[in-house]
């Protein structure tokens, strides 16, 4: 009996499942989740309904991270860049943490996930910033995973603020300059204490990172998918982790004869 048969994979689930070496599995997944808008478009329904159907699909994935034994999941909920959108859609989309924590904490809770937010949260409507400090708080021990939702967040402030933070302490005396090099500097980041990416996906076919992770992606492998958001499912989620273990990662050496 293979180790994924509870999970009830489909024929073609199994040959990729069966045709990964798990032990070359990214421990950390990100992804850009993109598409929302055409896929609603393409069926001739609000830009809204593409963002509803995105939350299943959230639903859906993070389970199967979870199942896949996948250490840290994050996903690009909320950009910085997203205030430039209509008003009526961003405040839409400011209220989908509140909409998936208030359906999906006790999902959190019974498969030992830890929640973790990335960016300026406080921006949020009240009752979304609420509803997260609650899934903090309720999910604070779970070791199982970590279900990391970078929401209003974008990479190039991430670095700024980290080095406004550390110019202050330098200028008060509390860290000297030859304190400062590349691990010193992300603990500082927003993904303080988090391994960096390994695996980036982004969906619907665009080919760019979009502000996401700038510091942190430097030597993380970048899949691009023409699959819409909402419709990328567990066995993309394996085909992307597939792709991910063929490459040989050099980081910038030669490989072993």
């Amino acid at each position: 009996m293979a180790w994924y048969d509870k999970y009830n994979f489909n024929a073609y689930e199994k040959d990729l499942a069966d045709s990964i070496q798990w032990e070359k599995a990214p421990a950390h997944i990100a992804i850009i989740m993109d598409g929302n808008g055409r896929w609603a478009a393409q069926r001739d329904l609000p830009r809204i309904e593409g963002h509803r159907q995105g939350v299943d699909t959230v639903r859906d994935i993070v389970k199967a991270c979870r199942h896949l034994e996948v250490e840290v999941l994050t996903i690009y909920a909320f950009s910085t860049e997203n205030w430039k959108r209509p008003k009526w859609e961003v405040k839409f989309l400011l209220e989908l943490p509140y909409k998936y924590l208030q359906e999906d904490l006790q999902s959190l809770l019974d498969n030992n996930i830890k929640l973790r937010i990335s960016g300026e949260a406080e921006a949020l409507p009240a009752k979304a910033r609420e509803a997260i400090s609650n899934a903090l708080d309720r999910t604070a021990n779970n070791n199982g995973m970590i279900f990391n939702m970078a929401i209003n967040y974008g990479g190039r402030p991430d670095i700024v603020q980290a080095a406004r933070r550390i110019a202050f302490e330098a200028r008060e005396g509390q860290i000297k300059l030859e304190d400062i090099e590349e691990k010193f500097f992300a603990n500082y980041l927003q993904t303080a204490g988090l391994p960096d990416p390994e695996l980036v996906i982004r969906t619907s076919g665009e080919l760019r990172v979009s502000n996401f992770l700038l510091w942190q992606i430097a030597y993380a492998e970048l899949y691009f998918t023409p699959v819409y958001w909402p419709d990328f499912k567990r066995m993309h989620l394996l085909e992307a982790i597939y792709d991910y273990q063929t490459r040989r990662r050099r980081y910038g050496g030669l490989e072993e004869e």
